[in-house]
């Protein structure tokens, strides 16, 4: 499941979270939460939930930093990378053996941060024409805040596509690598799995092509008169995830 939007806004719970993931334990249902924010670790996602009143293991979160630190290590085990990001990012390549430089990297890796640096930014351009592979942690375009969007790491992506000529590759969300990623961390099936999420051209999408059943919550950004106006269907559209409460028994 997503994380924003399902689960919580921004640092309250919403209405039925709790009782939701409390049943998923009871029954002994492996899950994970999702998300496509790089900026935070496990740790950290874990315990701002927690002040939230909701209470989800390290080990259930899953987050575009993982996944992009476990793609670089299947495709370039114990690289080397320039990273413009947060200890969300670092800390995962450090885990998976990657170094950081700013000399040669193998790859730029492009995250989310709350203070993009012009300079970084730069470097990253300069790299990237002189032979790195670029590679973007997701692909949103802006986050959300209390006073309104800001920039986001499919913002700036498409600054430094638009310099070098070169586009990265998301990780991500809407990716299907993420979302097979996940299952791989819960050893699950995509036959016998859902997603559950608040946006049509992430959560949605992403679920649909991993071949897993979709559960739109109008608890987040899309509307059901937004979700008509896409060109596939969830499998299912809920009020919120208290709706689910039921069915697991």
């Amino acid at each position: 499941m997503d994380m924003d939007g399902v689960l919580v806004h921004e640092d309250v719970a919403i209405a039925g979270a709790e009782r939701f993931l409390s049943r998923l334990r009871e029954r002994g249902t492996p899950f994970l939460v999702l998300t496509n924010n790089s900026i935070y670790t496990r740790r950290d996602l874990a315990a701002r939930l927690r002040g939230s009143g909701l209470e989800v293991p390290e080990e259930a979160i899953w987050t575009s930093a993982l996944a992009t630190a476990r793609f670089l290590d299947d495709q370039r085990p114990n690289g080397s990378a320039f990273v413009i990001g947060e200890s969300g990012l670092t800390t995962a390549l450090h885990e998976v053996g990657y170094t950081m430089t700013e000399r040669s990297p193998d790859y730029v890796v492009l995250g989310e941060t709350r203070t993009y640096s012009f300079e970084r930014i730069t470097q990253a351009i300069r790299l990237i024409v002189g032979g790195a592979r670029f590679i973007a942690t997701n692909p949103d375009a802006t986050g959300p805040t209390t006073v309104g969007p800001v920039p986001a790491t499919g913002s700036v992506a498409a600054l430094i596509s638009r310099a070098t000529g070169h586009e990265p590759y998301f990780v991500g969300k809407p990716n299907p690598l993420m979302m097979r990623s996940a299952l791989n961390a819960i050893d699950a099936h995509s036959e016998t799995t859902a997603m559950i999420g608040d946006r049509m051209d992430t959560d949605v999408v992403a679920g649909l092509e991993a071949g897993l059943e979709t559960v739109l919550v109008l608890t987040g950004v899309t509307t059901r008169e937004m979700a008509e106006r896409f060109p596939y269907r969830a499998s299912r559209t809920l009020e919120s995830v208290a709706d689910l409460v039921d069915e697991l028994g």
